[in-house]
């Protein structure tokens, strides 16, 4: 049920009960919460039926601007709704949190999934709030303005000595959010939120010494970003093209491209006339990943939050593989799988979805890349789930790697992943790079949060899932193989939708991506419906 409540007042902070949000009291108190979370963790991953109760908060608190380049973002919350698949332990209950109430059908299409366990039992453990609040304002936000929605959270949760709290991503407003209702965050520290800027990824690389990209990181104005694309060029005479990121830019978004070739006539010039060039190149023929940015809008952001500038790897068979890993709340660092990414917008740099494995011959060398950054992260106290892309180029028969950021959240790759393993019961071979399920038989995916086409609008879920129940499209428990569809919320209104497609082979799970997309084609654009829907008539 959607809670309304009248947020015209400052009611998010109440001195008498709280410290003031960024205060040195408030951080002394998340250090005392978070002392919790090793011995939460030890028992609930060596027990499934010790009593516990997650808070989950999909909150994806990123920079607003940024995210209004996402198409249909208030849904992206429902990509956690894998986290559901926990209710299969007897004794977990799930406080699930979010901006808008969640279809009931794409509630049931999850619990459906669970195995082991029926559904009815699992409902009765299974908590849903929403704040009545479509605004784009994050999520945690919303939930700190409305302190009767707090107090239901907390009464919902029960024993605050046995929960915890999981978000999407963590700033200060998730830290602000565990103070007040009195439980810990399995998260980063925000404190720690610069080692997974564009700028902390290059020197967390260095310290690993994981090879990169030639760059120059904290970058602030229009003319440090010019002497960064100079120092470059003198230090990569053969470069073609440079990147220009955002510190805080994600999913490809917050990236430019910078071409030296339009300049070449001023290669061997001075210092000075170089730059005069670079900044004329810079402010007029910067090309941006997202379609809507400007160079004015573009630098005031970049003046904000800071940035990078790096040399363009460029190559004629290049990949942009990624390795997930995570500190569990113990501090041990793990890597938890790899994958290759699907890459779209003008150059090739905006997240569109991913394969599971990463490709056979490069899988194990990123992993271990992985492993050493894992290692620098838990030493600098990262708890939680992160993921660090990659680009690599095949040079004769090796292929050169080069480590480009770490994304310090559950991203595109988390879901897809973690949704395999609730299903199959199975685990991640590291010395193979594979998924083996629970009888050793491995599993491969591919998957995407950018299913897009205007003719899916209006599709409602029991739509969607009545298409994939015809056509026998829904993954099948018994044989282990199917489509796991995500962000079903999204497709009536912005006609976009997720997919995970789980398949024997590589080529099995781009046949059933393939056949999902003849299929919704055939019935939202060439009326297949109809046809069906005589037949009950």
């Amino acid at each position: 049920m959607a809670i309304i409540i009248d947020t015209s007042q400052d009611m998010c902070v109440l001195p008498e009960l709280y410290p003031q949000p960024g205060s040195a009291e408030e951080k002394a108190a998340f250090h005392k919460l978070q002392e919790k979370m090793p011995k939460l963790f030890e028992k609930v991953s060596t027990n499934r039926l010790s009593e516990h109760t997650s808070v989950i908060v999909p909150s994806m608190t990123l920079h607003q601007d940024e995210l209004l380049k996402l198409k249909g973002a208030i849904y992206y919350e429902e990509r956690l709704l894998y986290l559901l698949m926990l209710l299969r332990r007897p004794r977990t209950r799930l406080v699930f949190v979010t901006s808008k109430q969640i279809h009931p059908t794409v509630v049931d299409y999850y619990l459906h999934l669970l195995t082991g366990v029926p559904a009815g039992h699992a409902k009765k453990r299974l908590v849903l709030l929403d704040t009545n609040d479509n605004s784009n304002l994050p999520l945690s936000q919303k939930i700190l303005e409305r302190p009767m929605l707090m107090d239901r959270i907390r009464k919902a949760v029960g024993d605050l000595d046995n929960a915890h709290l999981v978000c999407f991503n963590t700033t200060s407003l998730e830290r602000t959010l565990a103070v007040q209702l009195g439980i810990p965050l399995y998260g980063l520290d925000p404190d720690l939120l610069d080692l997974g800027s564009k700028s902390g990824c290059r020197e967390i690389f260095r310290d690993a010494g994981i090879p990169m990209p030639a760059g120059r990181e904290r970058l602030k104005t229009t003319e440090e970003i010019v002497a960064g694309l100079a120092d470059l060029w003198e230090e990569r005479p053969e470069i073609k093209r440079a990147v220009v990121k955002l510190n805080e830019g994600f999913s490809g978004e917050g990236n430019a491209i910078f071409d030296y070739r339009p300049i070449m006539d001023v290669r061997t010039a001075s210092r000075s006339l170089r730059e005069e060039a670079i900044e004329k190149q810079l402010t007029t023929g910067l090309k941006f990943e997202a379609e809507t940015e400007v160079w004015e809008n573009f630098s005031r952001k970049f003046s904000e939050m800071g940035g990078i500038c790096e040399e363009f790897i460029e190559g004629e068979l290049k990949r942009s593989p990624s390795v997930q890993c995570r500190v569990n709340a113990v501090g041990e660092p793990q890597v938890i799988s790899t994958h290759d990414q699907l890459l779209g917008g003008p150059s090739g740099q905006v997240y569109l979805g991913c394969t599971f494995p990463a490709d056979k011959d490069y899988r194990i060398p990123i992993q271990k890349y992985g492993e050493k950054i894992a290692e620098v992260l838990a030493s600098k106290g990262v708890i939680g789930r992160f993921a660090v892309d990659f680009v690599v180029v095949k040079r004769g028969e090796e292929w050169d790697c080069y480590a480009i950021e770490i994304n310090l959240r559950k991203g595109g790759t988390t879901h897809p992943f973690l949704m395999l393993k609730f299903l199959t019961d199975g685990h991640y071979d590291t010395d193979a790079g594979l998924y083996l399920t629970s009888t050793g038989q491995p599993r491969y995916y591919l998957a995407s949060d950018n299913i897009t086409a205007p003719y899916y609008k209006g599709v409602s879920p029991d739509d969607l899932i009545d298409i994939a129940v015809y056509h026998n499209l829904h993954f099948h428990s018994a044989t282990e193989r199917g489509v796991v569809f995500h962000l079903i919320g999204a497709m009536c209104q912005y006609g976009k939708l997720g997919v995970t497609c789980i398949g024997n082979s590589p080529e099995d799970a781009e046949y059933l991506y393939e056949k999902i997309l003849k299929v919704l084609e055939l019935e939202t654009k060439g009326g297949g419906w109809k046809d069906r829907q005589k037949s009950f008539s």
